[in-house]
């Protein structure tokens, strides 16, 4: 019976995988898993892009059309970053500058690259790049989280020794020599014929965060202040952890002959920049609400004046017409009263007249009996 070797191993959990793959075939062309992964990644940034558009009245088509100019620019940027930075692996074979299966892309060069293109797009457009970048980065963080794991598959972009919870054992003979450092070869492991680093998951440690910042900026975009706040906000969360990450890599893309890694430079850099704009953003979303506030109030009152002048006006209506009324039934009142009076006078005299007729009617009668 043959026995399976273990390629990933994480140790303390016990979780195993054997016979790690990294690609499978469909005839003779190598599918990766790693671009698999890469490629569900950018759908799903699509799809949730286009949910938060559509909750806050953009059109979702936008950024349908604005990802495939995103994607295709991110990937160049990408790559001429990490070349930039590990530019003695490529100047004496230019050709390999253009192997993006051989591996090699820098998220920074591909955010910056992507950020750009999404500006150029709006100007022409003429649309709000800062909700533009606002929507993006929110579906772009979940798939920074998502695809992290395509490192995992090719059992890359780890740290350095670790003994924590997460401490991950990897093949050696599966790994990118070149990530490996001399402090991992030193604390080597061999098991059941098979030789291990044991290395920091530097790969979880990103997706968990990304996944974190997700829900930060899923909520900040319910209740945000200001356009572009929820991209700053990214730029700051995603930096303050890429600053921690990278200093545990051992694939870390270094200044010129120097140690200093220009993935932490870029993350200061950016960290920095991104929260003097947050602290002016919030301080013209204050002043805005105040100015708000004040012609709220002063509409108020001038509601309420006018309120005031309609109800005293409808009052004066109410007290004329009333007055009116009460007029009219002392009019009415003294009519009838003069009418009953001209009555009674008018049966008086009808009185007066058929007592008359009757006097003389009895004097006719006496005068004819006394002839």
């Amino acid at each position: 019976m043959m026995t399976l070797s273990v390629d990933i191993w994480f140790v303390n959990l016990g979780l195993k995988f054997s016979d790690w793959i990294k690609s499978f075939k469909i005839g003779n062309f190598d599918i990766y898993f790693y671009g698999c992964i890469i490629a569900f990644s950018v759908l799903l940034a699509l799809t949730v892009a286009s949910i938060v558009a559509k909750k806050t009245g953009q059109d979702p088509d936008t950024y349908a059309e604005l990802m495939i100019w995103a994607v295709v620019f991110g990937i160049i940027g990408a790559r001429l970053y990490y070349v930039a930075f590990d530019w003695d692996s490529y100047k004496d074979n230019l050709k390999e500058i253009f192997n993006l299966r051989g591996g090699g892309l820098a998220i920074y060069g591909g955010v910056i690259a992507g950020s750009l293109t999404a500006w150029l797009y709006c100007k022409k457009k003429k649309l709000n790049i800062r909700q533009i970048l606002d929507t993006g980065f929110v579906g772009v963080v979940l798939a920074q989280a998502t695809g992290r794991w395509s490192n995992f598959v090719n059992m890359e972009c780890f740290g350095g020794y670790t003994e924590n919870l997460l401490a991950m054992r990897l093949n050696v003979a599966k790994v990118n020599s070149s990530m490996l450092t001399e402090d991992l070869l030193s604390r080597m492991v061999t098991v059941d014929g098979v030789s291990y680093i044991q290395v920091h998951p530097t790969f979880l440690y990103e997706s968990l965060w990304n996944l974190c910042l997700f829900v930060v900026l899923l909520l900040v975009t319910r209740k945000k202040r200001f356009h572009g706040q929820v991209f700053l906000l990214y730029l700051m969360g995603y930096g303050v952890g890429r600053f921690w990450i990278e200093g545990l890599r051992t694939d870390q893309l270094k200044i010129g002959s120097t140690d200093i890694a220009i993935s932490q430079v870029v993350s200061v850099v950016l960290c920095a920049a991104a929260l003097v704009l947050y602290i002016i953003g919030m301080k013209k979303a204050k002043e805005v609400d105040s100015i708000l506030a004040k012609a709220e109030a002063e509409a108020e009152e001038e509601i309420k004046g006018t309120v005031l002048e309609m109800i005293e006006a409808d009052r004066k209506a109410s007290e004329e017409a009333a007055a009116a009324e009460v007029l009219s039934q002392e009019t009415m009142e003294n009519a009838a009263a003069t009418a009953e009076k001209a009555r009674s006078e008018m049966e008086e005299a009808a009185g007066e007249l058929l007592e008359s007729e009757a006097e003389s009617a009895a004097a006719e009668s006496g005068e004819k009996i006394d002839g």
